[in-house]
């Protein structure tokens, strides 16, 4: 708004002054006078970096490689939810509890071997003293021994059992010693995130692997970025490529990362190609469903001469042009070839110089008073 309300200002004068205007006979040059060359603007052509890129539109997704689903070991029940959605938990942190029937098993089964070793631990006691005098035949003794090992493998096996379910060592010593069963099971985060989805409730019935997951948590540190690209463009995409990413919660900002996958085949009905970035994320700004522009740079920079974008002219023919002045008083039309554009300038690949001097407010109007008011753009 800016540029055009500047344009349209240096417009007015020029008009008011265009009759002072000497055109030559080939009409591609001009003389102002003083009062016209205030009413514009020049600026030295200068250099600067163009980045070759591909933009396409996509949007935030979770990183699925760090989404989880929690399933508990076994079946069971569900007594208590504790994490809500949205909240965020820390690896190992407990997000529900089940009443498991395979649990209060388990457990029965380490009381039990608990007992039996306890037993045999007594009776090759008592052997020993029977044997060291000489009281017991030898394979009666051997047979105490290998009954007290047994029985302490037993307890062993039984006592892992417990601790897969997600005991820890210390319930496990608690169940043992107060001959008590805890069918409680608790499940707890396998990793730090965010809660992104949640189905548990008291009284569900849930089973491994058996979805909807009870809950299901994402590490937000990094999200993916999808984008479709054009088929036109595809050939140009490789793995590592940078990539600068926009979106409109923040203007004005750009995230950095890397494309680290393509898709393996293109969208026969839309002709897009499916590509992904990984973006770090560690305040959690980016939201999943955001939509995002993607500047995907595809080859190195290009270093070149540069001018605004009003100082190029679309004429009416369809070439581009620019007013070029060594004392600002006398005026030349130059066809140029132009490239890139980006962030307000244009890339000139051939007809202007670094260090020469355009017109940029008032190039179109100059055009318009050399082409006796046929019209022209930038």
């Amino acid at each position: 708004m800016r540029l055009y309300r500047s344009m349209m200002l240096a417009g007015a004068a020029l008009l008011a002054l265009a009759g002072d205007a000497a055109i030559a006979a080939d009409m591609d040059k001009l003389d102002l006078s003083e009062r016209q060359a205030a009413a514009i603007k020049i600026e030295k052509v200068g250099e600067r970096q163009f980045a070759v890129e591909t933009r396409a539109v996509g949007s935030v997704d979770f990183n699925e490689d760090m989404s989880v689903p929690v399933f508990p070991h076994y079946a069971g029940r569900i007594i208590e939810a504790y994490a809500r959605l949205g909240d965020d938990v820390k690896k190992g942190q407990p997000l529900y509890t089940i009443d498991s029937p395979d649990l209060v098993q388990a457990e029965g089964t380490l009381i039990e071997t608990a007992a039996t070793r306890d037993l045999t631990t007594q009776a090759l006691a008592r052997a020993k003293i029977v044997f060291d005098a000489q009281g017991m035949a030898q394979k009666d003794y051997e047979q105490a021994v290998a009954d007290q090992q047994n029985a302490e493998g037993a307890f062993k096996a039984a006592r892992n059992v417990v601790l897969v379910f997600g005991k820890t060592p210390a319930e496990a010593d608690r169940i043992v010693a107060s001959r008590k069963i805890d069918p409680v099971l608790v499940v707890p985060s396998p990793i730090g995130g965010r809660v992104t989805a949640r189905n548990a409730q008291p009284g569900l019935f849930v089973q491994p692997g058996t979805a909807p997951a009870p809950y299901n948590i994402a590490d937000l540190s990094t999200v993916w970025l999808i984008a479709n690209v054009p088929e036109s463009d595809s050939p140009a995409l490789r793995v590592g490529q940078s990539v600068k990413v926009s979106v409109m919660a923040y203007p004005g900002r750009l995230f950095e990362g890397k494309l680290d996958r393509l898709g393996t085949g293109v969208d026969a009905t839309v002709h897009t190609l499916t590509c992904r970035a990984e973006i770090e994320d560690p305040k959690h700004e980016l939201r999943p469903g955001m939509i995002a522009n993607f500047r995907i740079e595809t080859a190195p920079p290009q270093r070149s001469a540069a001018v605004p974008v009003n100082a190029i002219v679309r004429e009416g023919d369809g070439t581009m042009t620019a007013w070029v002045t060594a004392d600002s008083r006398h005026f030349t039309r130059r066809i140029v070839k132009t490239g890139l554009q980006q962030e307000g300038y244009r890339q000139i690949v051939d007809g202007l110089k670094p260090g020469e001097t355009v017109v940029t407010d008032g190039a179109i109007l100059l055009s318009n008073i050399a082409n006796g008011g046929t019209q022209a753009s930038n």
